[in-house]
């Protein structure tokens, strides 16, 4: 499995960069045609008016918030992939409020927005530095939505195929709809209250955390 994930990192950096034009057809291909509908199941537990989203991607998520009239931002350290966000948000008549950055250092005052979501977003999401600037931009009783994972479900051919190919390339790992203790554990030492939503679709399953900055209590960037 180590040496399957080793052989496809290049592949995955070239497909969020130098080939961000290919992103949405490829994971249409190996999700079956549900990845954009798994991204927009996180939309019922995102709470405006100001929402920022790190790795925003092709942007359908930032167009998706949009149309719902909140104020959303993004930020995500590909370029390649902040062209794509802006032209389709440009396409759509919304604004593209997106910045080019790292989630370790996000470039916003503190207690700048109401919630802070990601989809899919890599190893970067879990780094103490990371969590310690979500926590710093939230305000009191604000939240982190996390989308790290979904389960095909579905037991016909192609879908037993895709959840297989999800597991090799360790795009989904661990039991169906289940928190992992570790990470629980590494959202509650950075200061928040921590909580696993299990979503539904057809043929799949979505685990969502919900993470709510302490009121009451001040973290540093340590851990």
């Amino acid at each position: 499995m180590r040496l399957i994930m080793l052989l496809l990192r290049p592949f995955f950096y070239l497909l969020y960069h130098q080939f961000a034009w290919s992103y949405d057809f490829v994971a249409a291909v190996v999700s079956l045609g549900r990845w954009q509908e798994w991204v927009r199941g996180i939309l019922p537990y995102v709470e405006g008016p100001r929402v920022l989203e790190l790795g925003y991607g092709p942007g359908h998520l930032q167009a998706a918030l949009n149309e719902k009239g909140i104020q959303v931002f993004g930020l995500d350290e590909s370029r390649f992939m902040g062209r794509l966000a802006s032209e389709r948000l440009k396409r759509k008549n919304h604004p593209a409020r997106l910045s080019h950055g790292y989630a370790q250092e996000l470039p916003f005052a503190p207690s700048s927005f109401d919630t802070v979501a990601a989809t899919f977003p890599s190893e970067y999401i879990l780094d103490p530095q990371t969590l310690a600037e979500i926590h710093r931009v939230l305000v009191p009783g604000g939240q982190a939505v996390i989308l790290p994972l979904a389960w095909i479900t579905g037991r016909r051919l192609l879908e037993r195929l895709a959840a297989w190919l999800f597991r090799i390339t360790g795009e989904v790992h661990g039991e169906p709809g289940r928190l992992h203790p570790a990470v629980r554990e590494r959202l509650e030492q950075a200061g928040f209250d921590v909580r696993g939503e299990t979503v539904k679709q057809d043929g799949s399953m979505l685990l969502i955390i919900l993470a709510t900055r302490k009121t009451h209590e001040s973290v540093g960037t340590g851990m």
